[in-house]
């Protein structure tokens, strides 16, 4: 596994593959994708273009909010995966779940949600843009919301919105997934 890591002077690089046994705390990104050209990719970060790419924002967005939980290590699919390398995409791809599930948080970045917008009363309408969002409508979704032990969600504007407990209301409305299952307990609603 390949981590990012941030630097005393703020800087972001990529660490060398990490052995499973030797993996720090980290923090992971969920979000989705933007144009495949405006993306973060690994040769980006290998070639010292990423900051000058779009995604990069999403990028400093979790190597920022990490270093406010007190990590120094993140991972983001767009640019931690070296693509061009088939056994190691296949090995990420069979990965991803234990990835998930041993990160220390896990940030959804949801670029189509704002928390700036209010209706008339003045009251933020971020919830029908949360239950709207493309992110809901992910393959990747499921695994993401239920392999972390912390998933926080976040507005374009990089506002907390609220966490996988405090929204999970919302959450079981627009996936239909059992609260037993947000809540930590995956296999509950299988076995009854």
């Amino acid at each position: 596994m390949r981590l990012l890591e941030r630097d005393d002077a703020g800087g972001i690089r990529l660490t060398k593959d990490l052995p499973s046994n030797r993996v720090p705390p980290y923090a992971v990104l969920s979000h989705t994708w933007g144009p495949e050209e405006e993306e973060v990719g690994y040769k980006d970060l290998e070639d010292g273009r990423a900051a000058s790419k779009p995604g990069y924002d999403k990028i400093r967005f979790c190597a920022d909010q990490a270093g406010r939980d007190g990590l120094k290590f993140f991972w983001v699919d767009t640019c931690c995966i070296d693509k061009s390398n088939s056994s190691e995409l296949q090995e990420a791809i069979n990965s991803i779940f234990r990835w998930y599930r041993n990160a220390a948080k896990c940030y959804v970045y949801l670029a189509d949600v704002s928390t700036c917008k209010r209706d008339a009363d003045g009251v933020p309408s971020w919830t029908w843009a949360f239950q709207k969002c493309r992110w809901f409508a992910r393959g990747w979704s499921l695994q993401e919301l239920i392999a972390p032990t912390s998933v926080e969600f976040f507005s374009r504007e990089k506002a907390r919105i609220g966490g996988r407990n405090s929204l999970e209301q919302m959450i079981q409305s627009v996936t239909g997934i059992p609260l037993e299952a947000l809540r930590g307990n995956p296999w509950l609603p299988l076995l009854s």
